[in-house]
């Protein structure tokens, strides 16, 4: 558990994106908040704040996460990846992120971060989607722009050159 300081501020360390981060965080911070706003790490949209529309999805210990529903120190000791750590290096995007600019699987770009961290965790695990899967997976994301036409289209491209980075086409 992380220690409390003097003011009642917990300190929170944790790993993201691959590298050890810490700061100080009231002990009902939400872990949005502490991504955002003590982090610097914006990319994890705050959406409806009840973990229903999947605004907010992070991988916490390989696994997707509704960052506003839970507090950052629960997040203490833990690995986490942001959409900020899906791009392979600077300046170059992941292949999922890729698919996505190609299918213009975004308009307003609200919901594209927590989708994408969904996505590329279910695509580790679900080399060869069908579309009516990644439709089913996708419900637990809310879009209120694309129709989901593009992402599912996206979806089912990077899974395709996923496979075939890894010979399996």
């Amino acid at each position: 558990m992380p220690r409390l300081t003097a003011d009642r501020h917990h300190r929170v360390r944790f790993t993201l994106n691959g590298r050890p981060v810490e700061g100080d965080a009231e002990p009902r911070m939400l872990l949005t908040d502490f991504l955002r706003h003590v982090l610097g790490q914006t990319g994890t949209h705050v959406g409806c704040e009840h973990g229903v529309c999947g605004a907010c999805t992070v991988e916490i210990d390989g696994a997707p996460a509704r960052a506003c529903l839970m507090l950052a120190v629960q997040a203490d000791g833990m690995t986490l990846r942001t959409v900020e750590g899906l791009a392979p290096e600077p300046g170059r995007l992941s292949v999922l992120q890729d698919a996505f600019r190609r299918h213009h699987a975004l308009q307003c770009g609200f919901c594209t971060p927590g989708i994408l961290m969904s996505l590329d965790i279910y695509l580790r695990g679900h080399a060869s989607p069908t579309e009516a899967e990644v439709r089913d997976f996708l419900s637990g994301h809310l879009c209120r722009c694309t129709g989901y036409v593009p992402v599912v289209a996206a979806a089912l491209d990077a899974a395709a050159k996923l496979r075939e980075a890894a010979g399996d086409a």
